[in-house]
């Protein structure tokens, strides 16, 4: 065992031993951490900026004290004085290691950026927002009828536009006078009135017939990633969408991580409040300068996110929802102003309204699900399952909805994986593996043309071939077993046993290359033993979850199968099946909803009707909380066979033909050939 310090980083879960006195960037190298530098580690690019996260790490088994890097220094602190770093940074090349760390790879600092795949989906909607224009005519004062402006200016809402109640906060009123005078007694209002009935709120006031629109914000706020659309509230268009990696992933890649170190560290659930907020405003403000839109139009935002997510969001600690029976501190639907969540990259008075949650472990994302798929209208039993780190699954028609989480981890974004990483131009997305010769084909995000093609190898130049993104190790292994490379129970069989040099030994098991880029100073993109473990995990609970529902609805068949969520929207029907990700459906009845999450919010956004129709839904819902529901395990360990080892999957057997073979020569863990472990006595 070493002694050697351990350092971890996020998001991509790579870690190492290193000697003390290492500087980070080294580690980051040596380890194939995507850390950009342009300046050879001499503190003047900044690029290698990195974020330390200090405290109690019970999923990584590390505790990581204050003294864990070196001291900063003057190299860092020139940099700051002269162009400035954000509190609680360093430079990679400048800190060096001094014990076990965490260490967060912001996106800046990553040289494949990511590409924001939650893109905003076509949908028609109805507008009838919560956040409207107005234009009034304000009678003038008159010295023998005294009354106040703001009093005389709800008499006129009242007569033109039928407005009877209407409350302006203090900055609205010290804005009033004035705008009345100039505008000749006519004022344009942005007015918030919602679902709930009370008084409409005067969010904003200009002079006359003001020029320009309203804006609002649609945020679907996940584990892993931020997405965020801003729209226009007169006809609903998409300006503008983008999205960032979620920053707490550097307090735990998993919902259950993120709790336990807010149980492990006072303070940490506001140290993971504060950072996504802060993401939430840089989000914002990228948003509105693409769209170049100013501030103080943006007047709305409406959010779903898991219920670990909304409370750390909303500065609730999560420390119930990390055990039974998992309350929620409030389950209904949030209405409040956008200062209450540090949201200053908005209009002054802007509001922020937050779909309700189902239950638990199944929060407002899964409610945004159910309005954009409608699953209790449906006159077919259809499954919904939002794929992420934490998966949401529906399964319903119009005679009822049941609803559970089941927890698939990060591998499905390719993190945990040996050559995983985000969505980025470069990463291997689709896979194909002759069955004959074993050799693969691959695109790469950010190009059309396969690895076989011509002109493939000087288009991908530009990126280079530099990892597998989560819709592509789902193919490589879905295509693998099809190839007969890995029988049913996971194992990747020998050289010998698979007629494929590219099986090659690695450690007691075996990895299947892909990609060997080594001879230009590449990298060598494999499938491991170890990869293929973290699939079956993740697709497991995914499985078993959507078999939990199926059998309290007391049915072994679904018509039709719904696949939302950025993963959803780019992994392919045949593929998802042929792991036995999703139970057993002709394939042309499994289709992608795209970001339904996402589509869920814009829709809340510009439509209050769909607000009260969604919080009277989730009241019907039935949720079923796969933790404590002893048949979950069961079919969790079933599923861990590819497919399945017991539910037959005679739609996938019609159109795909899945060789038996066998590579557990009883060897345990190992492969062909393998020793025996020693059963320890005693």
């Amino acid at each position: 065992m070493t002694s050697d310090p351990l350092v971890i980083f996020t998001p991509s879960g790579k870690r190492g031993h290193f000697a003390k006195g290492t500087p980070i960037l080294d580690a980051a190298r040596q380890l194939g951490v995507d850390l950009d530098s342009v300046c050879g580690g001499r503190g003047i690019c900044s690029k290698c900026q990195i974020t330390p996260s200090f405290g109690d790490f019970p999923k990584h088994g590390v505790t990581v004290s204050e003294d864990a890097l070196s001291e900063w220094n003057a190299v860092e602190q020139r940099y700051k004085d002269k162009r400035g770093l954000l509190d609680g940074r360093r430079l990679g090349c400048q800190a060096k290691v001094e014990g076990d760390v965490v260490i967060d790879v912001p996106p800046e600092s990553q040289v494949h950026k990511q590409v924001v795949r939650k893109a905003a989906d076509s949908r028609v909607i109805e507008m009838d927002p919560a956040t409207r224009l107005v234009m009034v005519a304000v009678e003038e004062p008159d010295m023998h009828a005294p009354t106040g402006d703001f009093e005389r200016l709800k008499s006129a809402l009242s007569d033109q536009w039928q407005i009877n109640q209407v409350e302006a906060k203090l900055p609205i009123l010290t804005k009033l006078q004035p705008a009345l005078r100039k505008g000749g007694w006519q004022v344009t209002l942005a007015l918030h009135q919602d679902h709930s009935g009370g008084p409409a709120r005067i969010l904003d006031v200009w002079p006359g017939l003001a020029e320009g629109g309203l804006y609002g914000l649609a945020i679907d706020l996940g584990s892993t990633t931020i997405a965020a659309h801003l729209c226009d509230l007169s006809d609903g268009t998409v300006l503008a969408s983008s999205g960032v990696m979620n920053p707490q992933i550097r307090f735990g890649e998993d919902l259950m991580s993120r709790v336990s170190y807010a149980m492990m560290n006072p303070g940490g659930d506001q140290e993971m409040t504060r950072s996504v907020r802060e993401a939430l405003n840089g989000l914002v403000s990228d948003l509105l300068k693409q769209a170049k839109v100013p501030a103080e139009r943006l007047m709305e935002a409406v959010i779903v996110c898991n219920p670990v997510m909304h409370h750390l969001l909303m500065g609730i600690d999560p420390v119930e929802l990390g055990q039974a029976p998992f309350a929620l501190a409030s389950s209904d639907a949030l209405s409040l102003p956008a200062t209450a969540l540090d949201l200053t990259a908005m209009a002054p008075q802007a509001r922020v309204y937050a779909l309700p949650c189902i239950a638990g472990h199944v929060g407002a994302d899964a409610a945004a699900v159910a309005l954009s798929e409608a699953p209790h209208k449906s006159e077919d039993l259809a499954l919904m399952v939002d794929v992420g780190t934490n998966a949401e699954i529906l399964l319903g028609d119009k005679n009822g909805v049941l609803a559970c989480s089941s927890p698939t981890g990060p591998a499905f974004e390719g993190a945990q994986i040996s050559s995983g990483q985000r969505a980025a131009p470069g990463a291997i997305e689709r896979i194909e593996i002759d069955p004959v010769s074993k050799e693969p084909r691959f695109r790469i995000i950010g190009l059309e043309k396969w690895s076989d093609e011509d002109g493939f190898a000087a288009a991908a130049a530009a990126t280079g071939i530099t990892g597998i993104c989560g819709s592509g190790i789902i193919e490589a292994v879905a295509e693998m077993r099809i190839a007969g490379l890995l029988d049913p129970s996971g194992l990747i069989g020998s050289a010998e046993a698979t007629g494929t040099p590219r099986c090659i030994p690695d450690g007691r098991t075996h990895s299947y290359v892909i990609w060997d880029g080594s001879a230009d100073g590449g990298p060598v993109i494999t499938v491991t033993q170890g990869d293929i473990r973290a699939i079956q995990l993740a697709k497991s609970a995914l499985y078993a979850g959507a078999r939990l529902l199926m059998d309290q609805r007391g049915v072994d068949k679904v018509d039709h199968v719904v696949l939302a969520g950025a993963f959803g929207a780019h992994i392919s029907p045949k593929h998802a099946m042929v792991l036995g990700m999703i139970p057993d459906v002709p394939l042309d009845k499994v289709q992608s909803a795209g970001n339904a999450a996402g589509t869920g919010a814009r829709i809340a956004l510009c439509n209050i009707s769909a607000r009260a129709e969604i919080e009277r839904v989730v009241r019907e819902i039935t949720k079923i909380e796969t933790a404590v529901e002893p048949k979950f395990q069961d079919h969790f360990v079933a599923a861990n066979a590819i497919p399945h080892a017991s539910d037959p999957f005679p739609e996938l057997a019609a159109v795909v033909t899945l060789p038996e073979v066998s590579f557990n020569t009883g060897g345990g863990d190992n492969a062909e050939g393998g020793r025996r472990r020693r059963r320890r006595r005693g």
